[in-house]
C-alpha cells in the first residue's frame, strides 16, 4: 500500500513493536477486568475438576485390578470387587466433569462478550478516526486496504480475544496442574515425559520459523487480491466498454495463483505442528508405558497411578501444543492490532477552534487573500491568489485541465490546509470556523454525481435533515426532477441500486441538484456536468442551475465557456494561478489566455454542429 502508512501488514507478520502494540490491545481490555477476572478464575476452576479426574479414576482400575493382584500374590480367596465403591467415584467423577463443563461454558460465556465489546469499541475508533483524517489521506490509501483494517484485521482480533486468551490460561494452568499430578506419581516417569519436549519444541520452531515468510506472501496477495476485485467490480462498465474483460481475468489468475502457491506452502507447514508433536508425544507414551510396566512389576507404582499418568501425559503435551499454536495466532493477531494502531495513529486534521467565530450576517461573500497552495510543500501549485466574490455574485473558473479549479474548491471546504494566506467567508477566516459551520453554508453539485442506496425520497432529503415531504416535492420541481421521477414505477420510493444505474446520468444530476436547493446554502459550488448528456437533458439542467444560484454566491467550474457568458466574475486559471480576471466582455477584448480558449471552442464547436 503506498502513503504514510507503508506496506500492507499481513496478518501472519511479525509485528514491529510487539510489546508496545500488546499493551496498548490490552488498554481495551481494562474496561472489562472485572469480567477478565471471573473468565480467569472459572478457567482454573475448569480445568482444575478437570485435572483431578484421572487420579480419582485410578481407584476404580486399582479396585477392579485388587482381585487379580491378590490372587498373584498368593491369596486364594481374594475379597470381592466392591462396586459400591465404585459407583461413588463414577459419582464423583459425573460430579467434576459437569462442574469442569459448568466454568468452561461461564468463562467462553464471558469472553464472548468481552470480546464483542472490545471489536466494538476499535470499530468505533477506527470509524471516528476515519471521519477526522484529511482528504489527503484518501487520496493516497487504497479503498480495499482501508476496508481490510477495518474488517479482516479487526475479525482477527476478535477471533484471538473469544478463543486464544481462554486457551492461553487453560493450557497454562493444564500444564502446571498436570505436572504437579505427574510427580505426586512418579517423578521419574514424569522426567522421562519432560524429556522428549524440548525436542518438539525445536521442531516446532523450525516449522513455525519457515512459515512465516509464506504467511506473509499469503497475506500480500490476499490484499493485492481484494484490491484487484474491488477495482474490477466497481469499474466494471469501464472494463467492459474498453474490452478489457480478458486482461482483468489474467490479472486475477495470476494474483489467485500466487496466492495459492504461498497460502499452499503456508498451511502445508503450519499443518506439520501437530503431526510432529504428535509423534513426540507417542515416543513419550511409549517411554512411559514400557518403564511404568516394569514399575508396576516392582510393585513402586500401582496399574491405577499407570493408567492415570498415560491419561496426564496426553494432557501434558496437548496444551503444550496449543500453546505453539496460540504463540503464533497472538502474533498475527498483534500484528494486525498494529495495523489498525497505524491508523488510528494518522495525522489528523486540524482540530476545530475550541472558541469558534461566526459570521455576523449569512451573505455568502468569499474573498481568497495571498492563499498559497501546494499538496506537497515541494510543489506549490497556487503562489498568491487573490479573489473576493461579493454576496449573490456568479464567479466562474477557467482553464485548461490541471489549471487547479477543483483546487480551488477542495480549498473553500478546507477538505485541504493552505500553505500561506487565508480565505475569508462573510469576513471570518474559514480557520476560525468550525468545519461543520463552514461546509453548512456550501451546496454542491458537481460533476461525478454521488447518490446512495436507497429511494429518490431518501437522496433528495439528505440535503437537509427533517425534511417534510411538501420541502422534498417543491425541491424536486424547482430542479425540474419531479417529472421524471412520478413516472418512474414506485415514483419517490424507488430505490436506486448501490451503482446508481437504474437512472440516466442526466436525471441523477437533476436530482444532486434538488438536494442542494433542499439544503438552501448561501453559496453554491457547480461543476458543470452536461457533457455526457442530451441537449433536451442539458437544457434542464441548465435551468435547474439557474434556479440553484438565483440570490445565491456561486462558483461555476465551467467546461463550455458559452454557459458563463453571465458570470460577474470570470477568473481564468493557469498552472495554479489566477492569469486573468473580468466578465466575459472584458477578457475577450483583452484578447488574451480566455479569449483564445472561447475561441477555440467556439469553432470546434461550430466544426461539431
Amino acid at each position: 500500500m503506498a502513503g504514510p502508512m507503508g506496506g500492507p501488514k499481513p496478518g501472519g507478520a511479525k509485528a514491529k513493536d510487539f510489546k508496545g502494540s500488546l499493551l496498548r490491545l490490552g488498554k481495551y481490555l481494562k474496561p472489562y477486568r472485572v469480567g477478565l477476572v471471573i473468565v480467569f478464575v472459572a478457567a482454573i476452576m475448569s480445568v482444575v475438576f478437570s485435572i483431578v479426574s484421572p487420579k480419582i479414576m485410578a481407584k476404580i482400575t486399582d479396585e477392579l485390578m485388587r482381585p487379580i493382584l491378590e490372587m498373584v500374590g498368593g491369596n486364594v480367596s481374594p475379597l470381592p470387587i466392591d462396586f459400591s465403591y465404585i459407583f461413588k467415584i463414577i459419582l464423583i467423577l459425573i460430579g467434576l466433569y459437569v462442574l469442569s463443563a459448568a466454568f468452561n461454558y461461564l468463562q467462553q460465556f464471558i469472553m464472548a462478550g468481552i470480546s464483542q465489546k472490545v471489536v466494538y469499541d476499535l470499530r468505533r475508533d477506527i470509524d471516528e478516526k476515519l471521519a477526522r483524517l484529511p482528504l489527503k489521506f484518501f487520496d493516497s490509501h487504497t479503498n480495499g486496504e482501508l476496508l481490510s483494517r477495518f474488517t479482516n484485521d479487526v475479525d482477527n482480533i476478535s477471533g484471538t480475544l473469544q478463543q486464544s486468551i481462554t486457551q492461553v490460561i487453560t493450557s497454562v494452568t493444564t500444564v502446571i496442574g498436570v505436572l504437579f499430578m505427574m510427580l505426586t506419581i512418579s517423578p521419574l516417569l514424569t522426567v522421562v515425559s519432560i524429556i522428549v519436549i524440548p525436542l518438539s519444541g525445536v521442531l516446532m520452531m523450525l516449522v513455525i520459523k519457515r512459515s512465516q515468510k509464506y504467511f506473509i506472501g499469503q497475506q500480500k496477495e490476499l490484499g493485492d487480491l481484494n484490491g484487484h476485485i474491488e477495482e474490477m467490480y466497481t469499474g466494471h462498465n469501464v472494463v467492459k466498454a474498453f474490452g478489457h474483460e480478458h486482461q482483468a481475468i489474467h490479472e486475477f489468475e495470476e494474483i489467485n495463483d500466487r496466492l495459492y502457491n504461498v497460502g499452499w506452502r503456508a498451511q502445508f507447514l503450519s499443518g506439520l505442528v501437530m503431526p510432529i508433536i504428535s509423534f513426540i508425544g507417542n515416543l513419550g507414551y511409549v517411554l512411559v508405558a514400557v518403564i511404568g510396566g516394569v514399575l508396576v512389576t516392582k510393585g513402586r507404582i500401582t496399574v491405577g497411578d499407570i493408567q492415570a499418568f498415560i491419561q496426564y501425559n496426553r494432557q501434558f503435551t496437548q496444551p503444550i501444543a496449543q500453546i505453539a499454536q496460540i504463540s503464533n495466532i497472538i502474533q498475527s493477531t498483534v500484528a494486525s492490532a498494529e495495523r489498525v494502531f497505524e491508523l488510528l495513529d494518522e495525522s489528523e486534521v486540524i482540530p476545530d477552534p475550541t472558541t469558534p467565530q461566526c459570521p455576523k450576517e449569512d451573505l455568502g461573500a468569499v474573498e481568497f487573500e495571498h492563499v498559497k497552495f501546494g499538496y506537497r510543500e515541494d510543489r506549490i501549485l497556487i503562489n498568491d491568489m487573490n479573489i473576493k466574490a461579493e454576496p449573490g455574485q456568479m464567479v466562474a473558473i477557467v482553464g485548461p485541465t490541471g489549471a487547479g479549479k477543483t483546487t480551488l474548491v477542495n480549498l473553500l471546504l478546507r477538505f485541504y490546509e493552505l500553505n500561506g494566506g487565508r480565505i475569508l467567508v462573510d469576513g471570518v477566516d474559514i480557520t476560525n470556523m468550525t468545519r461543520a459551520a463552514l461546509r453548512k453554508k456550501f451546496g454542491m453539485v458537481l460533476q461525478d454525481t454521488w447518490l446512495f442506496n436507497g429511494t429518490i425520497r431518501d437522496n433528495i432529503a439528505y440535503g437537509r435533515e427533517n425534511a417534510t415531504e411538501e420541502e422534498i416535492v417543491a425541491a424536486a420541481k424547482a430542479a425540474h426532477a419531479d417529472h421524471f421521477i412520478r413516472v418512474l414505477p414506485d415514483g419517490y420510493d424507488t430505490i436506486l441500486n448501490e451503482e446508481v444505474s437504474n437512472i440516466s446520468q442526466g436525471q441523477k444530476q437533476l436530482l444532486t441538484i434538488a438536494r442542494a436547493l433542499l439544503a438552501d446554502p448561501e453559496i453554491m459550488i457547480l461543476d458543470e456536468a452536461t457533457s455526457s448528456v442530451d441537449t433536451r437533458t442539458e437544457l434542464q439542467i441548465q435551468t435547474a442551475m439557474k434556479t440553484l444560484m438565483k440570490g445565491r454566491t456561486s462558483f461555476v467550474i465551467a467546461h463550455r465557456l458559452s454557459t458563463i457568458r453571465e458570470a460577474d466574475v470570470i477568473l481564468v486559471m493557469k498552472d495554479g494561478d489566477v492569469i486573468e480576471t473580468g466578465n466575459h466582455e472584458s477578457l475577450m477584448k483583452q484578447n488574451g489566455f480566455y479569449a483564445d480558449l472561447y475561441n477555440s471552442q467556439f469553432n470546434q464547436e461550430e466544426e461539431e454542429a
